[in-house]
């Protein structure tokens, strides 16, 4: 197992410049991470010069980019709206490519009041199934997460319901895409996440370890102090021989030092479950 960081944190920080995707890298490294995630927001354009300074700014701290999240909105009512995401989602994946990352977060769209729910959910199988063999052109890994709200958004994401998760996730079964296991986020919207981790384990690609401290709302807190069970999670993915990526979703507002115990509190647990 090995750990990676979303420096949620410190969104405000980088999207503004006050702090460098090198600064990151830096930090991140200093706090223990294995591996670095970014956000798609955090790359400003695909320009060659732009993109040569990322890659050598991650060089020289000397650590791996695993991860970009990445926003597609393939439930939006308007046809052209969802071209235009399929559009966006295939420069995604050609700027996740070229600067190394490893993985591909990937969403169903949001929870668009004319959307119908079982349209959204042909709309998010099919768009996600035809983005799958851009990613394999690449060499990029597409995630499909169980996920909440991203601040880019107007609305909570469409399949944040876990009944819609589970029917999105068995209709891309046989594309490629992998799941990347939100630990917090079924709690947010008030359910299980350990029935849900026990429907999808066998397909788990790696993990965004994540707290909250309300059910039925995202209130990120430091890991461990909220009230995702992890020592149950955990013994579950070891159990089924999980030995990928633990990806911390690190939005506590504590700064490095949240980031440096949260990365203590994976490992300890991990080596406890």
């Amino acid at each position: 197992m090995k750990i990676s960081c979303i420096p949620v944190s410190f969104f405000s920080d980088i999207l503004s410049g006050m702090m460098t995707i090198g600064d990151w890298a830096k930090i991140g490294k200093e706090a223990g991470l294995d591996g670095i995630d970014l956000s798609m927001a955090f790359l400003k354009n695909h320009t060659t010069i732009y993109l040569d300074g990322v890659k050598k700014e991650l060089a020289k701290v000397g650590i791996p980019l695993v991860m970009i999240t990445a926003y597609p909105d393939f439930t939006h009512p308007d046809m052209l709206q969802r071209e235009r995401e399929f559009e966006y989602l295939r420069r995604d994946i050609a700027l996740a490519s070229e600067i190394g990352s490893k993985y591909l977060r990937v969403l169903a769209g949001q929870a668009h009041p004319e959307t119908g729910i079982e349209e959204g959910i042909d709309l998010a199988i099919t768009y996600l199934k035809k983005s799958a063999p851009l990613a394999l052109k690449y060499g990029i890994k597409l995630l499909y997460e169980n996920h909440a709200k991203p601040g880019s958004w107007n609305y909570t994401d469409f399949s944040e319901p876990t009944g819609i998760f589970l029917r999105i996730a068995e209709g891309i079964k046989d594309s490629g895409i992998g799941i990347n296991f939100d630990t917090a986020n079924t709690i947010a919207y008030g359910d299980d996440p350990i029935t849900l981790l026990k429907k999808i384990i066998n397909r788990i690609e790696t993990v965004h370890a994540a707290d909250t401290s309300t059910r039925g709302k995202l209130n990120h807190v430091l890991l461990g102090t909220g009230l995702t069970p992890f020592k149950e999670i955990f013994s579950l993915l070891k159990g089924n021989g999980f030995d990928g990526w633990i990806c911390i979703e690190e939005n506590s507002k504590t700064g490095t030092e949240g980031i440096r115990k949260s990365v203590e509190f994976v490992r300890k647990t991990w080596r406890e479950a």
